[in-house]
């Protein structure tokens, strides 16, 4: 955890956007009339994938990865100019938006700008450009060893705190060296000292296996030094295998609860149920009262929360990552958004920055999560498996209301009679 890391953070909402898949013109001007609908959820960052030209040679499909990156200071022509991008900053920072672009320092294109002018700044094997992991065949590693790259990474950081930006989300963060990180996040924030650097932290298995191959890969405590925010991919095939119906929710929830011994007490992970990486949450749940709940616990965890764009109405499809596949954006559930827009909000209270959090497992598949400070404590009951009857629940009998719907509900006896929608109750604390 970076010492100096905002825990305000806990309580922000995060938009992710592929740029290209977004709007019919894919450009950072037509983004710009999406923006007060983007804010209107209760959002907080614009998170933009790569927004540079994307490498030609060795591209897998036809358009490409935006993470094949040709070069590091210049925008996509396919989305418009540096001066396109500067506007759409201005405007979301008019829109109460900040903006926070993916950083991919780990590789480059096969024929990025860097191989011809600095071809000592890569690995080779075998006198061939090389990356060590070959499912990535349409890129090629930078060599950390050098610090004349180090150098050139870090003034690229600042070549964009310069236009604007907010945030770093730095792609497979760990497989660079925490001192890179460490340095570049110093020199960033002599230009914007509330710079926030998100890590795309690793699953562990990966994690093992680049170790096993001889290279280097930072865990989650490492990382931690030089970010403020981590994905939650420790604890990822824990969750997968409860939507995937291999194990069960108590499994997933004991993994979250493990995260508060072993990470410092200011912690903070990003928290989310799919992205450009994952399934569509909702190509795995298709009962609207499940993903509703699924949806709620999502923005009770303990963390900052992040939406793929499309999941606020219930996209299932995930968007190809080497094609042109654009986003159906029509507002055709908006249950899911009108969730979200309460989610968002609800989570700016100081409760869910500070307060302590807690999950109390069920013998049934309903999450039910607790925050607790000195004046108030407040209970998530997510009914995930759509189950029916009643479940223990630490509160003074009475009648409190659901904060995010419509509807009141009673503790009796410590129980609560279980609802397909999702709950959230608010007590005070009564000092005598």
């Amino acid at each position: 955890m970076a010492k100096d890391t905002n825990l305000k953070l806990r309580s922000q909402n995060i938009y992710q956007v592929f740029l290209r898949q977004h709007t019919k013109e894919g450009t950072f001007l037509s983004l710009i009339a999406d923006l007060a609908r983007i804010k209107s959820l209760g959002m907080d960052y614009l998170y933009l994938l790569p927004i540079h030209p994307i490498g030609e040679k060795n591209r897998k499909g036809s358009i490409g990865s935006p993470y094949s990156i040709k070069d590091f200071r210049a925008t996509n022509p396919d989305y418009g100019t540096i001066e396109d991008f500067e506007k759409l900053v201005k405007e979301a920072h008019n829109h109460g938006l900040k903006v926070m672009i993916d950083i991919v320092f780990n590789h480059t294109s096969h024929d990025s700008v860097l191989i011809k002018e600095h071809p000592e700044w890569y690995k080779y094997k075998e006198g061939k450009l090389t990356t060590r992991v070959p499912e990535w065949w349409d890129i090629v590693d930078l060599d950390f060893s050098n610090k004349d790259l180090w150098e050139y990474l870090i003034e690229t950081l600042e070549f964009w705190t310069t236009k604007g930006i907010d945030g770093f989300r730095c792609d497979v963060a760990p497989l660079i060296p925490m001192e890179f990180w460490l340095e570049a996040r110093k020199r960033v924030q002599k230009i914007n000292p509330n710079i926030v650097f998100l890590s795309e932290s690793v699953h562990l298995s990966f994690v093992k296996l680049l170790r096993d191959s001889g290279y280097y890969a930072a865990s989650d405590s490492e990382t931690y030094k030089a970010f403020d925010i981590l994905y939650d991919y420790d604890i990822h095939q824990e969750y997968l295998d409860y939507i995937e119906k291999k194990d069960s929710l108590n499994n997933w929830l004991e993994s979250i609860i493990r995260q508060e011994s072993l990470y410092p007490a200011n912690y903070i992970k990003l928290r989310n149920l799919e992205n450009h990486d994952q399934p569509r949450i909702a190509s795995f749940i298709t009962n609207p009262n499940k993903l509703l709940n699924m949806t709620a616990l999502l923005g009770y965890l303990k963390g900052t929360m992040m939406i793929y764009a499309g999941q606020e109405y219930g996209v299932s499809n995930r968007p190809d990552l080497f094609e042109l596949d654009q986003i159906d954006l029509t507002p055709n559930n908006m249950e899911i958004r009108d969730l979200i827009h309460r989610l968002g909000h609800l989570r700016k209270d100081q409760l869910f920055q500070t307060g302590v959090f807690n999950i109390h497992l069920q013998d049934v598949e309903v999450a039910v999560l607790s925050y607790e400070n000195e004046t108030s404590i407040a209970f998530g009951i997510f009914n995930v498996g759509n189950k029916k009857g009643e479940i223990k629940i630490p509160l003074p009998d009475g009648i409190y209301q659901n904060i995010l719907y419509p509807n009141q509900v009673e503790v009796k006896d410590n129980r609560v009679k279980l609802s397909q929608k999702p709950i959230i109750i608010f007590s005070m604390k009564i000092k005598l």
